[in-house]
């Protein structure tokens, strides 16, 4: 079984934009670098600062599907992020200083008769990732390229907002890596559990519209919901684009 890094991704701000990356420093026992670093509370939201907190608390695609076509670019050093979006003006903004600029960029996408997002929260290092611990979350292309035949049309793996897609595995090897340990360049993570997937998935990631039935193609032919693997990094170090995965 061999397989390489095709992409690395990550997503500033959590359900609000991924960025495209050539390589990445893992720690051990952290999330990916700026991996879901800040995030959305909605006005419900109980949250306390610099704890995690369940997705519930937050704006997610699984509850609006626009925002699933947002991209994101993230400045490390002066922490600023530039969102875009088909239907919205490029915003360039600094996440723990110009909350407001962000909110009013993305109320015109948010449904009006829903919760209204409230204000950022941030979480440095392990991220608000949807584990309750801090998790790298990979993608088998081989699997989307399955599903995506089975459903008779095209599927972006972009949908998963996955860290790491991975390309040379067999459609679905993913779940045989569950409970085992992988190398990928220099660091190594144990594989933890699958992802079980929700509404956000059926969102295009180009157009936010939701147009594709992903949980039903999964229960349909595979009787589950579950899509792509969680890991824990467990030895720090640096993975790249092209880096190959050993099991170990």
């Amino acid at each position: 079984m061999k397989s390489v890094v095709n992409a690395l991704w990550r997503h500033p701000i959590k359900g609000h934009g991924r960025e495209a990356l050539t390589k990445a420093i893992l720690t051990r026992g952290q999330a990916m670098p700026w991996d879901r670093h800040w995030a959305v509370a909605l006005e419900f939201a109980r949250l306390a600062e610099g704890e995690w907190a369940p997705c519930v608390n937050f704006s997610r695609g699984s509850k609006n599907g626009a925002i699933m076509a947002i991209n994101a670019r993230l400045d490390e050093a002066t922490q600023t992020v530039t969102l875009t979006h088909p239907h919205r003006p490029d915003l360039t903004f600094r996440p723990d200083h110009d909350q407001q600029a962000f909110i009013d960029w993305v109320r015109p996408l948010m449904p009006p008769d829903g919760t209204q997002p409230l204000r950022l929260y941030q979480l440095e290092a392990r991220g608000f990732t949807d584990t309750d611990y801090p998790s790298i979350s990979l993608l088998n292309l081989a699997s989307n390229a399955d599903l995506g035949t089975k459903m008779g049309q095209e599927i972006s793996p972009l949908r998963w907002r996955c860290n790491l897609h991975l390309d040379g595995l067999s459609p679905w090897a993913e779940f045989d890596l569950i409970g085992k340990t992988v190398r990928i360049g220099t660091t190594e993570l144990i594989v933890r559990e699958p992802i079980r997937r929700c509404l956000a998935t059926t969102a295009n990631p180009d157009t936010g519209l939701r147009d594709v039935d992903t949980l039903g193609a999964l229960n349909r032919n595979f009787h589950h919901q579950d899509f792509g693997i969680y890991a824990e990094v467990t030895t720090s170090g640096e993975i790249s684009v092209g880096d190959g995965l050993e099991i170990l």
